[in-house]
């Protein structure tokens, strides 16, 4: 297991759907991220109506529990009462980094996110052509593509992750039935990934489909919808984590963590640890 202040662990999960009596639902888990990972992902459907007061519930939960910088997008769900700007406030005052074609860096990773949009992959892919409404529709995700390359384009670290709510490519949303596939991502999403040479890439929404894809130059993309966790690992908490050396090539990616002996204290701590003679051998919680 890698240790030492050149490792960053990042914990990532998404579609969470807070709710108004969702209070202390998720804070167990949220405790399990706080103790094994040094940055946590959340990649939209934060809330399940978005509603100002269903944030207000994530944010104590989050506040009381979570004591590791938290970055996120939102999702489809949260805009869904129009209450967009009083739910991004309140996450923002509880620590709550949301991203909309915004970056944020820490310990020489950066993090880049949208919501994104949908439209289809591939040839399948809307294109904007006929009637003004479908034109405006694919303009929505050519825009929110417009957003990422712009976040991505100010990162000067060497490792960008970027976050997304919508999939950019098909292969994570196998499992999901064929007839939704155009309104669960976009390949408009993944040509800005392409140029500059994301790390690793994480979203939600497809709440049925596969942990894990590829972009088309072998870009790893996570989708890490907690429904999608729950079903394809049982035995684990449900939220996937990775470390990343800050130390190499961007292109090493992040590594997967599947064991669960190696889930513990944050790779922070451990480096202090490390320093200390009567923790050596710390043993793994």
């Amino acid at each position: 297991m890698a240790m030492g202040p050149d490792v960053v662990r990042i914990a990532a999960v998404s579609d969470i759907h807070y709710a108004k009596d969702s209070h202390g639902a998720l804070q167990p888990l949220f405790a399990q991220i706080t103790e094994s990972a040094d940055v946590l992902i959340l990649a939209g459907d934060l809330t399940d109506y978005g509603l100002a007061e269903e944030a207000k519930v994530l944010a104590r939960d989050l506040t009381t529990t979570v004591k590791i910088p938290v970055v996120a997008v939102l999702g489809n769900h949260d805009y869904e009462s129009g209450q967009v700007a009083e739910l991004v406030k309140i996450l923002a005052d509880a620590g709550v980094r949301i991203l909309d074609g915004d970056t944020f860096e820490t310990r020489g990773v950066g993090f880049a996110g949208v919501r994104g949009f949908c439209g289809g992959f591939g040839r399948g892919a809307l294109g904007a052509w006929g009637e003004p409404i479908i034109k405006q529709f694919v303009h929505e995700a050519v825009n929110e593509a417009l957003k990422l390359e712009s976040a991505l384009a100010r990162l000067r670290t060497d490792h960008r992750i970027a976050i997304l709510h919508y999939a950019p490519i098909r292969d994570t949303v196998e499992g999901e039935s064929p007839e939704i596939f155009p309104f669960l991502g976009s390949s408009r999403l993944e040509e800005p990934l392409s140029r500059f040479d994301v790390t690793a890439i994480f979203h939600g929404h497809a709440h049925k489909g596969k942990p894990e894809g590829a972009t088309s130059k072998g870009i790893p993309v996570y989708n890490v919808a907690y429904q999608v966790l729950k079903a394809c690992y049982p035995d684990r908490p449900a939220f996937r984590l990775f470390e990343l050396r800050t130390t190499v090539s961007h292109t090493d990616g992040v590594t997967p963590i599947a064991d669960r002996r190696h889930w513990g204290r944050r790779s922070t701590d451990r480096g202090s640890a490390a320093q200390q003679p009567q923790e050596e051998n710390p043993s793994p919680s």
